[in-house]
C-alpha cells in the first residue's frame, strides 16, 4: 500500500468532535501514515499538541490570518514562549499555520502582515519551517519571506497553493514545497490542475485541510445544501483518493506519488524523517 502524509488537518476541529478517532483510524486504513496539525490560535496550542503526542503524529504551532482579529501581540509572546518550551519536542515540526488571506472580507490587513511578519521572525529565531496559508496573497507572503531572511531560503509549505505558473516558480525558488488537496479534483480548476500536471515532482506534497477543501466526491452546491444536502466532510483518509486524481494528471502511479510526495514533506518538514522513518534523500540506485 502507498503511504501518504497529509501535510495538513485540522484535526481538532469541533467538525470531528468524538469520532476524530474513528477518522484518524480510518486515514491509517488507507495509508495516511501521519498528518501534521496545525494550530490556527494560541487558544488552541496545547490541543494540537496533545492531539499529536495522542495519536503520534505531528503538530506545528502559529496564529492563522483569519485569526489575527482576535489576536493580541501578548499572543506572539505566548507562542514564542511555546516554541521555545517545546523545542526538544519531535513532534513539533513547524511554526504554523500563519500566512495572510486577502479572500476574506473584513479581515485587517495591516493587522495580518504584522502577525504573519513577527511569526516568520520566530520561525528564524527557533529554528524551524513554516506552514504558510496564501489565499490571494503570494506576492506579499513573498515579500516578507524575502524581508525577514533576505538572500535565504526556506524550508516549509505553501498550503493549499492556488497562485500563478511564475508564483509557484517563486515559491520554489524560495525553498518552499506547494501543497496540493481536494481543490484539485475539481475539472474547472484549470490552472491548478496545469500545475499539478506540469510543476516538478519534487516540488510537491499532499494534504487535505480537513475537514474543508472538500474534493468534488464531497462537495455540495448552495442549490444542494438549500435543498437538504449536507456539505460533506473532508478527511484525512480521503487523501490517496486525492493523490489518485493528481497522479492521473501526472501520468504516474500513485505508488511513485505517495513516495515522492512523502519524501517532500520530510525535506519541508526535516523532523518527520524520524517519526515515519523516511529520509528527505533520494534513493540511490542498486
Amino acid at each position: 500500500m502507498a503511504v501518504f502524509v497529509d501535510t495538513h488537518c485540522h484535526l481538532d476541529a469541533p467538525e470531528f468532535g468524538a469520532e476524530m478517532p474513528q477518522v484518524r483510524a480510518r486515514a491509517q486504513l488507507r495509508g495516511v501514515a501521519l498528518c501534521v496539525i496545525p494550530a490556527v490560535a494560541a487558544s488552541n496550542f496545547a490541543a494540537v499538541r496533545e492531539l499529536a503526542h495522542l495519536q503520534g503524529d505531528a503538530y506545528a504551532l502559529g496564529i492563522h490570518p483569519m485569526c489575527t482579529g482576535d489576536a493580541l501581540d501578548e499572543h506572539l509572546s505566548l507562542l514564542d514562549a511555546e516554541l521555545a518550551r517545546r523545542r526538544d519536542d519531535p513532534r513539533l515540526v513547524a511554526v504554523g499555520e500563519i500566512g495572510l488571506d486577502f479572500f476574506v472580507e473584513g479581515l485587517d490587513a495591516d493587522k495580518q502582515e504584522h502577525f504573519f511578519h513577527t511569526q516568520l521572525q520566530l520561525a528564524r529565531k527557533h529554528e524551524l519551517p513554516v506552514i504558510i496559508h496564501v489565499r490571494r496573497s503570494v506576492d506579499k507572503v513573498l515579500k516578507h519571506l524575502r524581508q525577514v531572511a533576505p538572500g535565504q531560503k526556506w524550508r516549509g509549505i505553501a498550503h493549499a497553493f492556488n497562485g500563478s505558473a511564475q508564483q509557484a516558480q517563486a515559491c520554489i525558488d524560495l525553498g518552499l514545497k506547494l501543497g496540493f488537496g481536494g481543490a484539485v479534483t475539481f475539472e474547472r480548476a484549470l490552472q491548478l490542475r496545469r500545475l499539478a500536471a506540469t510543476l516538478p515532482l519534487e516540488a510537491m506534497v499532499m494534504e487535505t485541510d480537513s475537514p474543508d477543501i472538500q474534493p468534488h466526491w464531497l462537495y455540495r452546491t448552495q442549490a444542494e445544501r438549500d435543498a437538504g444536502e449536507p456539505q460533506g466532510r473532508n478527511e484525512p483518509g480521503e487523501l490517496p483518493r486525492i493523490a489518485d486524481v493528481v497522479a492521473g494528471l501526472r501520468g504516474i502511479d500513485a505508488a511513485a506519488l505517495a513516495e515522492a510526495t512523502t519524501r517532500n514533506a520530510v525535506a519541508a518538514l526535516p523532523r518527520l524523517s524520524a517519526l515515519i522513518g523516511v529520509s528527505a534523500e533520494r534513493p540511490r540506485p542498486a
